[in-house]
């Protein structure tokens, strides 16, 4: 099956991803693809990147808090390391985290919100231990 160009939406759909998880993380993601999956990585870039991220309604502080809210609800515990790393880049604070996780609590579970701050305090302290390093 031949490929077609990239779409204008999936060009800044990568732009989007790259900016909020960081070009490290996004070159090991594109590396790592295998034909088995890269119609996968080119849905996510195109979709969650290029549709949702990229919409102007929401600020990327804004999407970074509902996204962690929502993963953590679901108990998708890399996503929510992940999201929760990517906040360096959004500008969520961890006050903006601790909130959201609070609403977690409530609307999904004491033990969703309980085990997500844990995922959060740990990628915290790696994120300071970089820092300080």
């Amino acid at each position: 099956m031949s490929e077609l160009p990239p779409s204008e939406r999936f060009e800044q759909g990568m732009a989007t991803r790259r900016a909020v998880l960081g070009d490290a993380h996004v070159d090991r993601a594109v590396a790592s693809s295998t034909p088995f999956d890269k119609p996968f990585q080119d849905l996510i870039t195109e979709a969650a990147w290029g549709h949702v991220w990229s919409r102007p309604t929401l600020t990327r502080r804004e999407r970074s808090i509902v996204t962690i809210a929502v993963l953590a609800a679901l108990g998708q515990d890399d996503e929510v390391a992940m999201h929760v790393r990517a906040t360096a880049n959004t500008g969520a604070s961890r006050d903006d985290i601790c909130e959201a996780l609070l609403h977690v609590a409530i609307y999904a579970g004491v033990p969703a919100a309980n085990h997500a701050i844990k995922i959060a305090k740990h990628v915290f302290e790696q994120m300071d231990a970089g820092k300080a390093a």
